[in-house]
């Protein structure tokens, strides 16, 4: 099984103009196409809601109440374990997520049959598909978006945590310095503070979950007598010999046993009143062990009582705020800290000048994982530049050039640092021979932004662990040679994963492994038969409305079957 996750197929209903469908996906490249209004932009309008996008009652069908979108995804071994560990059914390495959205906004989510949030979906999805439209290109021009892709082609990710990591433990130094120096202002009644605190702690010693287990055995010690009278009961209804329901049920099961092998309707009903039977006998031997060990402890009742007492009393003295829970946990925590501020303290200025030596051996550690970064992304900068122009020239932008700037700050304070690093990360663009270099938001138009993205995505796919990538509107603003190009290189990425491509253009379309079409009836909607793969002479038919807007146009059917015939060649070349 591929470690790289795929679209296997999305269920519809009362969406938009789609009314029902169930849409299948293969692998390799698939391209939807479609007459305007169609209802093609509406199956990634369902793949977004079912990816945690934003619910909006307005696409709800009209006449229906809800919509149901669902759809089913290949993952990794490792992806199902981890979903199956959170309580979510993987059956054959699949996954479904189910999302509803009623006609007053009302949304719902199932992941694997297990009710979810919104928001734990996208978290998934970005683990699963990237999808890129006209709008999501925009990201391109985000600085945080720019260095992720300059990191992942690097694979810079040990190097970003061990980065990260020692600028975290210079922070909370920082920090513990910070209050050392505050508290050492009142040293005196900080340590008489703490040290009563840490005698009354350590006198009590009060243990993680131990409340719920102190309210439960005070609870149980102070009804011994109603819990063993109930229990009791239960056991005499049970086993008694005048009113014995074993014996009722032993009579039942005797009877249904006189019908064995005479239908096999009722012998399934038997086989459940047999584990039924099975069932209860068990259970009145768990309870007669139950009632056998029950009895009344007065010292140990007496023990709990106080333990409480104790615990509360130290909650009001000394925990913080109104949750009695957190407040717990809390303390608990306040009391493993207790130890090493009464340290701090008791070290006075000494500690200081200890703990700032420490520190400034920290920040070396910083400043030389920082160093280690900034040069991988340097050395990787150079690289990925080269790799996408390549991909841009033949994306039909001979001139086209795109430029990785890593610029790193002189990191002589802790503050020319920032979680990510030492480095600005700026994208250029120039789409003409010596043209300056701008950012791609400047420089790119709509149609040039989505070549760049999928020039990008090219040079990506081998090192990404994404399954699926899906385009809308890739082709955006080109044609002739340029979309040729663009259907080429969207062919190329979907060797490394599933490619999923919503388009107009013939160009594109002749490229794809898979080719949907989806249609709508007379009435206006899209049903389950408005929605087909064609091959064959109905695709021919299909790319020859594409070129041409007519399908019985016999000069469109022969370019569309030059075109089909050339992707041929050039796979078999």
């Amino acid at each position: 099984m591929s470690d790289k996750s795929s679209l296997e197929e999305i269920t519809i209903r009362g969406l938009g103009v789609i009314d029902s469908a169930t849409i299948e996906f293969g692998s390799g490249l698939t391209v939807l196409s479609g007459e305007t209004g169609a209802g093609k932009t509406m199956v990634l309008t369902a793949l977004s809601l079912i990816l945690g996008g934003k619910a909006d009652a307005d696409l709800v069908r009209r006449g229906e109440e809800r919509i149901a979108v669902s759809g089913k995804f290949q993952i990794s071994p490792a992806m199902g374990l981890k979903l199956a560990d959170d309580g979510a059914q993987v059956e054959d390495g699949s996954i479904i997520i189910l999302r509803t959205v009623t006609n007053v906004g009302k949304s719902r989510a199932l992941l694997g049959g297990s009710p979810t949030t919104a928001t734990q979906i996208s978290e998934l999805a970005a683990e699963l598909i990237e999808i890129h439209a006209q709008s999501s290109t925009a990201r391109l021009a985000k600085p945080a978006v720019q260095r992720e892709i300059l990191d992942n082609y690097a694979e810079n990710q040990l190097l970003r945590e061990s980065f990260q990591e020692s600028y975290r433990q210079y922070q909370d130094l920082a920090q513990r310095i910070i209050d050392l120096k505050s508290r050492l202002s009142k040293r005196d009644a900080q340590i008489a503070e703490i040290s009563a605190f840490v005698k009354e702690f350590q006198a009590l010693s009060p243990q993680p979950a131990e409340l719920e287990t102190i309210e439960n055995e005070i609870s149980r010690l102070g009804s011994v007598e109603l819990l063993n009278a109930e229990a009791t009961h239960v056991l005499t209804l049970l086993e008694d010999d005048e009113i014995s329901i074993f014996n009722l049920m032993q009579q039942a099961r005797k009877s249904l046993d006189l019908t064995k092998g005479k239908d096999l309707g009722l012998d399934a009903i038997n086989e459940r009143f047999q584990e039924i039977l099975f069932n209860l006998q068990d259970l009145s031997g768990d309870l007669a062990s139950y009632v056998s060990r029950l009895e009344a402890d007065p010292v140990r009742f007496e023990h709990f009582q106080q333990r409480k007492a104790g615990i509360n009393a130290l909650l009001k003295k000394y925990g913080e705020g109104s949750d009695r829970n957190l407040a717990y946990i809390k303390l608990l925590e306040d009391g493993d800290l207790a130890q090493s501020r009464l340290l701090d303290l008791s070290g006075g200025d000494d500690r200081v000048v200890e703990m700032e030596r420490e520190l400034a051996s920290l920040f070396k550690t910083v400043k030389e994982r920082a160093a280690s970064l900034s040069k991988s992304r340097t050395e990787a900068a150079t690289r990925f530049s080269n790799l996408v122009t390549a991909e841009l020239a033949s994306l039909s932008m001979p001139n086209a050039r795109l430029l990785v700037e890593v610029e790193s700050s002189p990191g002589k304070t802790f503050s020319d640092f920032s979680l990510a690093g030492a480095d600005e990360i700026r994208i250029l663009f120039t789409s003409h021979t010596g043209g300056s270099a701008l950012p791609l938001a400047k420089a790119a138009s709509g149609g040039e932004l989505s070549r760049v993205m999928l020039a990008i995505e090219v040079v990506l796919a081998a090192s990404s662990p994404l399954g699926t990538y899906i385009f809308d509107e890739v082709d955006a603003g080109v044609g002739g040679k340029a979309a040729v190009e663009v259907g080429r290189r969207l062919a190329r990425l979907a060797k490394e994963a599933q490619v999923i491509v919503v388009t107009h253009l013939a160009q594109v379309a002749v490229w794809a492994d898979h080719h949907l079409v989806v249609r709508k009836s007379e009435s206006g909607s899209v049903t389950q038969s408005d929605v087909s793969e064609v091959s064959g002479s109905e695709r021919e038919v299909e790319i020859a409305r594409m070129l041409s807007g007519q399908e019985s146009s016999a000069t469109a059917r022969e370019h569309a079957a030059e075109l089909l015939n050339l992707v041929r060649e050039s796979m078999i070349s």
